[in-house]
Order: C-alpha cells, then sequence, then structure tokens
C-alpha cells in the first residue's frame, strides 16, 4: 500500500500541469471582490482571523481556483453554506480574479507549538514509514509552498487549527476533495496525535 501511494503521488508530478482552460485573472479586480465579499471570514490581507477558517494569503492559483469552482457546484462540503452561498454569486472570471489576488499577498508565517514541533518536524519531512505515511514534502514541498501544476495546496502558515481539522476530516471521509483519495489514505493511517504536531508543524513552515 505505501509503494502504491509514493507511485501515484510520482505518477501525478511527472504527469505535468493540468489541461485546464481558464481566464487570466486580475488581482486588482480580485482584491474588489475580497473586500465586498470575503475579508470578514479571510482577513483584509488574507490572513483570517479565525484560528478555525483559512488563510488565502499565497495560496495557488490554480487550487483556489479548482475549489472556488467546486464549492459554486456544491462539490465541495461547506457545513455552514458560506462558502456556498458567496461562491453561487461568481463568475469564471471572478473566481480567477481573486485566485490571482490571493496568490500575490504575502502568506502567514505561525509559531509551532514547541511540544508538538519535533514529531510534527518528522512526520513532515520523513512521514512515518512504519504506518505507510509518505512524507508530506512529497507534494507540499519542503517549505509547505504547495505544487502549483498539481494543485497541491500551501500548507505552509495556515492555522493549525484548520489544518488539524482538514486532516481529521479526510481521516474521517467527511472531506473528499482530494484527488485519487490521497489524504484520506494517508489521514486515515495517522492518530489524531500525528495530525495536531503536524499541523501545528505546518503553521509554522515559510
Amino acid at each position: 500500500m505505501h509503494n502504491r501511494l509514493l507511485i501515484t503521488i510520482t505518477g501525478i508530478l511527472l504527469a505535468g500541469p493540468f489541461t485546464v482552460s481558464h481566464a487570466g485573472g486580475d488581482a486588482q479586480a480580485g482584491e474588489e471582490i475580497h473586500m465586498e465579499i470575503c475579508k470578514d471570514c479571510h482577513g483584509e490581507a488574507g490572513v483570517s482571523a479565525f484560528d478555525e477558517w483559512p488563510s488565502l494569503a499565497g495560496q495557488t492559483e490554480d487550487y483556489t481556483r479548482h475549489h472556488l469552482t467546486m464549492f459554486r457546484a456544491e462539490e465541495r462540503y461547506d457545513p455552514m453554506m458560506l462558502m456556498t452561498g458567496n461562491a453561487a454569486e461568481l463568475s469564471d472570471q471572478d473566481i480567477a480574479d481573486l485566485a490571482a489576488f490571493y496568490a500575490g499577498l504575502e502568506p502567514a508565517v505561525h509559531e509551532a507549538d514547541p511540544e508538538l514541533a519535533e514529531r510534527g518536524r518528522q512526520i513532515y519531512h520523513a512521514g512515518l514509514p512504519e504506518e505507510g505515511v509518505a512524507a508530506c514534502t512529497a507534494c507540499h514541498g519542503p517549505a509547505g509552498a504547495g505544487v502549483e501544476a498539481a494543485r497541491f495546496p500551501r500548507v505552509g502558515g495556515q492555522h493549525a487549527a484548520y489544518l488539524t481539522a482538514s486532516l481529521k476530516a479526510f481521516k474521517t471521509g467527511e472531506r473528499q476533495t482530494d484527488r485519487n483519495q490521497m489524504m484520506r489514505e494517508i489521514a486515515e493511517r495517522m492518530s489524531d496525535e500525528d495530525i495536531e504536531a503536524v499541523a501545528s508543524y505546518m503553521s509554522g513552515l515559510h
């Protein structure tokens, strides 16, 4: 199973960019949309003041574009329906503009919990070989910046609480937005303690 997961990851990385056509984004137009409907939850500079909600500053364009489109189509579950309702009002160009705006913002950097940081560092950079968990760097990069071409998101500087909740949702299958169930397969092999440790470490990556 571990080898199959590594082969899947390698295959995606080698496959090159997605053949998805989309309009170019206008960051200035995206800022106007953000200030009108997004800033209350995600912060004026794209850094959310709420630990449970994601910061979008520095997120890769393709990832943001893809997930906003999923929210609009109700293909990504939003328990509070806030994202579903807001995304329903967005055109393809609006989504491209927002993605361009967020990609140009400076991502946040948080301080990892010192009691969790070392365990989190080991998991992020080396994985959990005994559990068949690949290193997070394979998809998210050594600094947590993500991989644009594969739509692997930036995780560095994200709120630890949001990362923890996302990983636990993948673990239970509540969240199913991962390609080829990659995150679900990884998260289900991790203990809650491991998830909290790596989430804390990722929040301090930059």
